[in-house]
């Protein structure tokens, strides 16, 4: 096979041979796809392969284990890894789900294309895993690094994608056939169904080739779990509802329209705003009225390729470029401002990531390899990477928790 030699024809291969659903679910637009990505050198890190145990141990602390989903087709599972003082991460078990993975038609390296498809409960200190492919959850009681599972239930709905959980309920996110959310009393290690809380979406979900781009990305509470969103990539809008005390949803959501805008994921900065990854590579921030209207606050390009998976450290949010082996930082000031703090390069397809909860380690999946990888944040928010693993059958996996 030719193999240019030039950096911008190395740079436009590169841009051509990134994963379909890396640059096309997250971009969705000929002008992303037309867009190349920076070419940067990367920090050299050893990549170690499945099972490479050294001789570092984990540490003993409570915040210092990372769990990740396989994702896998022929049966997902849950791998534990804890990190060291030094920042390496030393696998502590492996976890079968009893369900499978699933992958949307036309995905690649995101095989669900969506965002926290594996939650973290603390109150009850259990960890939700979405099995796609068999239309069900599982839930483990979590202690350290180890789980024992103690229930597999159905989500409600075909292919669930995403989990979200608040004081006492669960909310999936099933994102096949339109696409749905179903409520969940989370009751000690297990899930109740709630009646009457399932909410048919309404979307475009076709099963042809670029089904993956049309499915729903994430769904989440607002932190003080009063309403609920739910993101619909190129469907171009995001969805809110009012959640009561019983957890049961309004009846029809708040549509906000983002066209030509693709919200792929978000979180809450510390102003109560919403910080959104849109798949059109920019990241975008809003304020939530009462009325479930979003206004727009600010919007800064990343100049990247594929940008769809985000997470928030304090005022800074870093997101994923799965087009661009990148990630890019903001600071988001009380106002919802918007500035660019860095961009650092990482290995192939990075998708879901998660920050510890002390703030100081960010972990990213990176889903042509299958790998994680682990970055030391700095005080001014810098990335240094301190390593890279292989995760066993985890090609395309996506679900990352950092409890």
């Amino acid at each position: 096979m030719f193999r240019p030699t030039s950096k911008p024809a190395r740079a436009a291969a590169k841009a051509a041979a990134v994963s379909l659903s890396a640059v096309t679910a997250c971009a969705a637009t000929p002008a992303a796809l037309a867009s190349a990505a920076p070419d940067g050198a990367r920090p050299a890190v050893q990549q170690r392969a499945p099972g490479d145990q050294e001789a570092a141990r984990g540490t003993e602390g409570p915040h210092d284990v990372v769990f990740v989903q396989t994702s896998a087709e022929d049966g997902n599972t849950i791998v534990a890894y804890t990190r060291t003082a030094e920042g390496t991460l030393v696998k502590a078990g492996s976890y079968a789900t009893r369900g499978d993975g699933g992958r949307l038609n036309g995905s690649e390296v995101d095989h669900q294309a969506s965002q926290g498809s594996l939650a973290y409960d603390p109150d009850e200190n259990i960890l939700i895993a979405a099995n796609s492919g068999s239309g069900t959850v599982s839930v483990f009681e979590v202690d350290g690094p180890r789980l024992t599972l103690r229930q597999v239930t159905p989500s409600g709905g075909g292919f669930p994608a995403s989990i979200t959980v608040h004081d006492g309920i669960a909310y999936v996110l099933n994102a096949g056939t339109g696409g749905s959310v179903q409520g969940f009393t989370i009751d000690g290690p297990r899930l109740e169904p709630i009646a009457g809380s399932r909410r048919e979406l309404g979307l475009s979900t076709d099963r042809g080739p670029l089904q993956f781009v049309k499915t729903p990305g994430q769904v989440g509470f607002t932190d003080d779990g009063a309403r609920l969103i739910v993101t619909t990539k190129a469907n171009g809008s995001m969805q809110v509802f009012d959640v009561d005390d019983d957890g049961l949803l309004s009846a029809e959501p708040v549509t906000n329209d983002q066209a030509p805008g693709v919200p792929f994921s978000f979180v809450t900065d510390e102003g109560g705003r919403i910080v959104v990854a849109d798949a059109s590579n920019k990241v975008n921030t809003f304020t939530l009225w009462k009325d479930n209207t979003l206004k727009p606050a600010d919007s800064a390009d990343t100049g990247e390729m594929a940008t769809c998976w985000i997470a928030r450290d304090g005022s800074t949010v870093y997101v994923s470029n799965a087009g661009s082996d990148s990630l890019s930082a903001f600071e988001v000031d009380e106002a919802g401002r918007l500035t660019p703090a860095g961009r650092t390069p990482t290995g192939a397809g990075p998708t879901d990531l998660a920050v510890s909860p002390a703030g100081d380690y960010l972990y990213v999946q990176t889903g042509e390899t299958g790998g994680l990888e682990t970055y030391r944040i700095g005080p001014d928010g810098g990335l240094t990477r301190t390593d890279a693993v292989t995760v066993p059958n985890a090609v395309g996996g996506e679900g990352i928790v950092a409890p």
